[in-house]
């Protein structure tokens, strides 16, 4: 098997939370229509093994609508977009008992999670599969991921899970998206066609000329192609995720990678925490202002998030998620973050222990005004 260049190429072993992207031509077999079974269990040993070093693992997966069809039976070729919606309520189903039967074999519980692309665009959404996905990588759980295909429309006509995979990797805070594909990675020139194709195995900046290198979509399953890896790949280096592209035709894709197989690493300078830590503190308008007291100050310091305590005045009309400018009590900006209640819960709230939040509000909620992870402090 080809190696890749030591220089430069980062190990798996390096990162803590890992992304993985398998698409429908690796999953179901374009012949019989059915499940790859034999590849899949090594797929999820290699995750087993990931995940009992202690890493957060989370798959996206797509298979939905060509589980659907084989249950079905449908003929081959393009469906309607009434088709496609309904096959893949039948192929959903298929397809999260598949990961759950899997995972459970290494005593690994899946946790599914259907999203639409305005869950990764619209901010309280966004917050919410946010927080979804962190609960269950606290649990230990590994999160399967599916485009909710049951409901969406231009997404099944269009739509690809490169892109998503990446904007679910910048949700999660990961700093690893792997895109299993049906090639092992970036070419020079499409290898179909071109038989001396260089394989590229560093992208250290994504530019025009790497842009120009994408080709179309390899398989009648796959609805992306080497051009909307190049689009996640740009989605996930902005967010200081890292990227790599290697084969999903070989058994265990992954220890492959670890190995150092012929792949295609796209590098990111940054880190998914100070990215987001850059985007909150300068892309984001203010909608609002939360002046605290010394103590909080002291805390936020600390590494603590902003609890409600803390918080003595509230300014600005702002709902979940938008950013607020903090202030101390002498007016002075202590920080920025994306708080985590509407303006007019955060005013009955303010100056409460979290304990009170309950009582208050009249339903179970978050204990901080704004998590640490929301939060940049000056």
């Amino acid at each position: 098997m080809a190696k890749v260049p030591a220089s430069k190429v980062p190990a798996l072993a390096d990162f803590r939370r890992i992304v993985v992207k398998v698409g429908s031509s690796l999953l179901v077999d374009s012949g019989a229509g059915g499940l790859r079974e034999a590849w899949l269990t090594s797929l999820v040993e290699d995750i087993a093994r990931l995940h009992g070093e202690k890493r957060d693992v989370l798959v996206v997966s797509s298979g939905a609508i060509a589980l659907g069809r084989a249950v079905l039976r449908l003929p081959k070729g393009p469906l309607r977009l009434e088709d496609s919606q309904a096959a893949a309520a039948v192929g959903q189903i298929a397809l999260a008992r598949t990961w759950a039967e899997v995972l459970s074999r290494h005593g690994i519980t899946a946790g599914q999670v259907l999203v639409t692309l305005g869950d990764t665009e619209e901010r309280r959404r966004y917050l919410n599969a946010r927080s979804t996905i962190a609960k269950l990588l606290e649990w230990r759980a590994v999160p399967v991921i599916n485009e909710n295909d049951t409901v969406a429309t231009n997404e099944i006509r269009y739509g690809d899970n490169d892109r998503l995979a990446a904007r679910v990797a910048t949700m999660a805070s990961a700093d690893l998206l792997v895109l299993l594909s049906d090639i092992d990675g970036l070419y020079d020139a499409p290898p179909g066609t071109h038989a001396d194709a260089k394989l590229i195995p560093i992208v250290e900046r994504i530019t025009p000329e790497i842009e120009a290198m994408a080709g179309a979509a390899g398989s009648e399953l796959s609805r992306g192609g080497m051009q909307t890896k190049i689009e996640a790949g740009k989605i996930a280096t902005a967010s200081g995720t890292h990227m790599v592209i290697a084969s999903g035709h070989i058994a265990h894709p992954l220890r492959a990678i670890a190995d150092g197989a012929a792949c295609t690493w796209f590098l990111t300078p940054a880190n998914p925490v100070t990215a987001r830590k850059r985007w909150i503190a300068g892309s984001l308008e203010p909608r609002g202002v939360l002046t605290i007291d010394t103590g909080a100050i002291a805390a936020l310091k600390r590494g603590s998030s902003l609890l409600p305590a803390g918080v003595i005045r509230v300014e600005g009309q702002f709902t979940r998620g938008d950013a607020v400018i903090i202030r101390g009590p002498d007016g002075a900006e202590a920080g920025r973050g994306l708080v985590a209640f509407d303006v007019e819960d955060a005013e009955k709230i303010k100056g409460k222990s979290s304990s009170d939040i309950l009582l208050i509000l009249g339903a179970d909620s978050r204990s901080a005004m704004i998590h640490r992870d929301d939060l940049v402090v000056r």
